[in-house]
């Protein structure tokens, strides 16, 4: 069976990791854009980091330029905007694409795991989110329109586990 552990993803900073690096961890990955409507919800994701961090949970940012040209900067422009106007400390992945022929594999194997409304398997718009449990499994995958704040009661079963 494939896990989120069998994946590797590049840091914003090009630094290759292993997602195996964070077994044991509830995961919170979401593809982000930094001049979207949704933009405003790096704030949350901040909080539920800082909130839920030491007991177990991590949240990886994954930079997307496929959602109307939203995310056009380099890796460095997007880390540096995300720290400056957010304070984000959670660890930012490189820009990736999460549709199509050319989308990570690790977005491909999330959205076969976590099909969308009426199965469908693309992601529809930034800031769709995946909730991973500590034995890599995906337990669920929520909107854009899903706030952080909305996801802590799933966030705490996902760490009681």
């Amino acid at each position: 069976m494939t896990t989120i552990y069998d994946f590797e993803a590049q840091q914003i900073n090009g630094t290759s990791v292993a997602l195996s690096h964070f077994k044991g961890k509830a995961l919170l990955i979401v593809n982000t854009a930094s001049a979207c409507g949704f933009t405003p919800q790096f704030a949350g994701l901040e909080a539920l980091h800082k909130s839920y961090g030491e007991k177990g949970l991590v949240v990886l940012g994954f930079p997307c330029n496929q959602f109307g040209a939203q995310d056009k900067g380099s890796n460095d422009e997007i880390s540096e905007f995300c720290q400056l106007n957010y304070g984000v400390s959670f660890p930012m992945m490189a820009k990736i694409d999460v549709n199509g022929g050319g989308a990570h594999p690790l977005y491909q194997w999330l959205t076969k795991e976590a099909p969308g409304l009426l199965g469908t398997k693309a992601i529809k718009w930034n800031f769709t989110k995946f909730l991973i449990g500590k034995d890599g499994s995906v337990l669920k995958r929520y909107a854009p329109t899903d706030t952080p704040a909305s996801l802590s009661k799933d966030i705490e079963a996902a760490l009681a586990a």
